[in-house]
């Protein structure tokens, strides 16, 4: 997945929280590359176990994958809101990431 200016008039950003030597980690990069050739979106990737994201490890050390679905445009991704965050974890076929696009991008951007 490359990132591109095109990418500015995408509907969703998907946000995959991941770690190094984690195979389920792997599965979800690929289910997320399908899903990106027939429908880019913006992509972010956090590596929970740098020290930047500390507050990412403390809240999914032991889950990863986790893919927040949001759209374009919302705020960036915070630990204390998770929560409330459209997400995939573990597990995940292309058609589950795009059942949740599909949601996010019947949603109203909140303010």
């Amino acid at each position: 997945m490359r990132a591109s200016s095109h990418l500015l008039q995408q509907a969703c950003r998907i946000t995959l929280f991941t770690r190094e030597n984690c195979g389920l980690c792997t599965r979800a990069k690929s289910a997320l590359s399908a899903v990106w050739d027939s429908r880019p979106f913006e992509y972010r990737e956090v590596d929970i176990v740098k020290p930047e994201a500390r507050r990412w490890r403390d809240l999914y050390d032991f889950d990863v994958p986790v893919a927040h679905i949001s759209k374009t445009g919302a705020p960036e991704e915070d630990p204390k809101l998770a929560s409330a965050a459209v997400k995939l974890m573990h597990r995940f076929t292309p058609e589950d990431v795009k059942a949740k696009m599909d949601a996010v991008e019947a949603t109203p951007l909140k303010p």
